[in-house]
């Protein structure tokens, strides 16, 4: 190094490569035994609050950055409202779900886990659902995720897990993925983290919009009724459109094309009225059959299968309006796992403990002070009167006392003497009073201090398998190339090899399939394989299909569905016109797409067809559907501006290999035939006409109109959303 370089010098000073020799340790120095797990009464007890390593890791994390948020820095919010179906008395007292006729305001925040602000919204990644509800007994925080597992089951692990999904140390890259060394070495010595990770590489990672996105709570949680009875719970938001994803390629493609599409499909759906709606399940299950399954009700790596225990639907949810402030609403809004009512409780699970700790901390990071809960969004509809004072971003002038109890300026507000009596009733003969008091579900603990876990949480195979044999063929195919995509960018043979290892464990097919793409070697089928549970036929005993993204479908319509009908000069004006008012009357929307902006000329009359946007502005990956007019002109001629004469050929192409619903009439057959594979060439030709389908292509040989029978059968095939097993067109 240069004597010159006195910068240089100052900074070796401070660099530190690795921990150095020995043993784990806290930041006083204090040597740590076993890193792994949190302190508990008794091995699946609570977390004790005495755990010094524990609440030190978890705070200097939830310090890390100023001010985006650590994760989930990339987010889209919207306002709306939720309305149970029933009085759900029966199982709790939450005043939100008691009654039909009353409706919660909430505001949720979607977002990727990964990247930062300025990352795209289409990466491979797992993403948040966050869902607050300013009910009349305070602010209910439901902070779940797109994905029904987490990737460690005790949150002292989490930042462990966050540490190694960022960008690399040295390099800061990659930005927003998860295809890099750290991740990858992480996962493969953490076997806990297999099951999340077979969603990880799914197609469940890539949604097609947050309003074909689904949402958990992924833990355990409490539901108590009036009479102090407890109920074990499940989340689930279950999209009224179905739940949809986007494709590795087109998602890469997206990113380029619009790193805002998930923002901005949200925003434009809700400006335009195209309301999204969910469906508020919940998976119950009593008390006394909380050891009833082959898995533990408290580690979230863990499903609990739809068809062991369904999904009993209770209410829904409509976002209606988009915020007035990004920064004011959609960045200050503050979440927090223990902002629950009355009603709503706890469980062990020990990554939730964690999370109970580690959000507040968080926050008075992000915000600057400990009175967030002032700021608009996050403000509480309920009445708030508590003795806290002072402290950054004070808003209240208060003058009464700020101490309890007490007897002056009008008395205390509390009543601790009633209170008091109240948690020693432990059930009560009669409903409790519906005053809005929260209390704490008595339960028995004891145990010894442990961090050890449970030996029911050690199972971290069986349900990857139950995944990855639940899903269709078209799904392991993808969930097969997105292991080699992801693990062909890490650079560390020991780590590729330490992972299809892992893989082994779940199912030596996915093994073998992943090390021949990643050039490692293929596992020995007698070492692995634990979590292969094969009958004498060689299938899976078990399987959960709706697992599968052939299960969530949702009722059919296309509302939102954007269709794409591509137009040139010589188009058939009338046709283009009639398949676009046909396909808007069922709620799509569609925009007519040329070789430049305005307006191309019919073929007829000269009758003139508005253009929506340019084609080169565009690209299929925008789109979930094409339609090919009739006429006189080839509708995927070269147009002006087109850099490489290919634009709309691409464009279809693109639709095809994508599995999307590809539509062609008249003459516009004859365009599709030039491009398509051998099989479908004498599509719509069959003898006298009609409407033909074939794997998600429909032709029609009608002339200057559309048929009824055409329209249902294109709006059949958009609604599937994906047809895979087609031919393979040439590039």
């Amino acid at each position: 190094m240069p004597e010159s370089d006195g910068k240089q010098r100052q900074r070796g000073a401070h660099r530190v490569n690795g921990q150095g020799d020995g043993p784990l340790t806290t930041d006083q120095g204090v040597v740590i035994g076993q890193p792994d797990g949190s302190v508990r009464a008794g091995e699946r007890g609570p977390t004790l609050l005495e755990d010094f390593h524990f609440r030190e890791k978890l705070t200097h994390f939830g310090h890390e950055r100023i001010p985006e948020r650590v994760v989930h820095a990339r987010g889209s919010g919207a306002y709306g409202y939720f309305e149970p179906y029933e009085s759900c008395a029966a199982y709790t007292r939450a005043a939100f779900l008691r009654d039909p006729a009353v409706r919660t305001p909430v505001f949720v925040r979607f977002s990727t886990a990964q990247g930062p602000r300025g990352s795209a919204d289409t990466v491979r990644d797992s993403r948040g659902f966050a869902v607050k509800f300013y009910t009349s007994e305070g602010n209910f925080d439901l902070v779940g995720s797109s994905f029904p597992v987490f990737f460690v089951q005790d949150g002292i692990k989490f930042p462990d897990f966050v540490h190694a999904f960022k960008g690399e140390p040295d390099s800061g890259m990659p930005t927003g993925a998860s295809a890099h060394d750290t991740l990858w070495d992480f996962v493969s010595l953490q076997p806990e983290t297999l099951h999340a990770v077979m969603w990880l590489m799914s197609d469940r990672a890539l949604p097609r919009s947050y309003r074909m996105m689904p949402g958990y709570g992924v833990h355990t949680f409490r539901l108590v009724d009036a009479y102090g009875n407890s109920t074990f719970c499940k989340f689930h938001w279950k999209p009224l459109l179905g739940v949809h994803s986007l494709v590795w390629d087109e998602a890469q493609e997206c990113q380029g094309r619009d790193p805002d599409f998930h923002r901005r499909d949200l925003w434009e759906a809700i400006a335009s009225g195209e309301y999204p709606e969910w469906e508020l399940g919940v998976q119950l299950v009593p008390e006394e059959e909380e050891f009833a399954f082959d898995f533990d009700l408290l580690d979230p790596t863990k499903v609990i299968p739809e068809e062991q225990v369904p999904v009993q639907p209770v209410g829904r949810m409509v976002l209606d309006r988009n915020p007035d402030n990004f920064f004011a609403e959609t960045e200050q809004v503050a979440f927090h796992a223990a902002n629950v009512v009355p009603g709503i409780g706890f469980t062990d699970d020990p990554l939730l403990q964690a999370r109970l700790f580690s959000y507040m901390d968080t926050q008075l990071n992000r915000l600057g002070g400990p009175n967030f809960a002032q700021l608009p969004v996050n403000k509480p509809l309920a009445p708030v009167r508590t003795t806290q004072r002072d402290g950054r971003h004070q808003y209240a002038l208060h003058s009464q006392a700020s101490y309890t109890p007490h007897s002056l300026g009008g008395g205390c507000t509390a009543e601790p003497e009633k209170q008091e009596e109240q948690e020693e009733q432990e059930k009560p003969e009669k409903p409790e009073s519906s005053n809005g008091v929260f209390l704490h579900h008595p339960e028995r603990l004891g145990g010894t201090k442990t961090r050890r876990r449970s030996g029911s949480f050690a199972d971290h195979c069986s349900q990857a398998a139950l995944f990855w044999h639940s899903v269709g063929d078209w799904e392991r195919r993808h969930i097969v190339e997105a292991f080699r995509f992801e693990l062909g960018r890490v650079g560390s043979v020991a780590v590729r090899e330490r992972m299809v290892a892992r893989l082994g464990d779940v199912d030596g097919g996915l093994a073998r399939a992943v090390a021949e793409g990643v050039g490692v070697p293929v596992p020995v089928p007698e070492e692995r394989g634990r979590g292969r549970e094969r009958g004498p036929s060689g299938a899976p005993e078990v399987t959960s299909p709706a697992l599968s993204l052939e299960a969530a479908r949702g009722s059919g319509s296309i509302r939102t569905r954007r269709v794409a009908v591509l137009v040139t000069d010589g188009v058939d004006a009338r046709q283009a016109d009639a398949v676009r008012d046909a396909l808007k009357e069922r709620g799509a929307v569609v925009e007519a797409l040329g070789p430049r902006a305005g307006e191309v000329h019919g073929h007829d009359d000269g009758t003139a067809c508005a253009v929506d946007r340019a084609l080169p502005t565009v690209a299929s990956v925008l789109y979930d559907a094409v339609v090919l007019p009739g006429g006189s002109g080839d509708p995927l001629a070269p147009g002006a501006g087109d850099a490489d004469g290919h634009a709309a050929a691409r464009f279809v192409r693109d639709a095809y290999r994508h599995g999307k619903p590809v539509a062609a009439l008249g003459s516009g057959i004859g365009a599709l035939a030039a491009l398509a594979p051998e099989e479908l060439r004498t599509a719509g030709d069959g003898g006298g006409g009609g409407t033909v389908v074939d794997h998600g292509v429909v032709t029609d040989t009608a002339v200057g109109t559309v048929t009824e029978e055409f329209v249902s059968a294109f709006a059949d095939a958009i609604a599937a959303h994906r047809h895979w097993g087609r031919p393979r067109m040439p590039r």
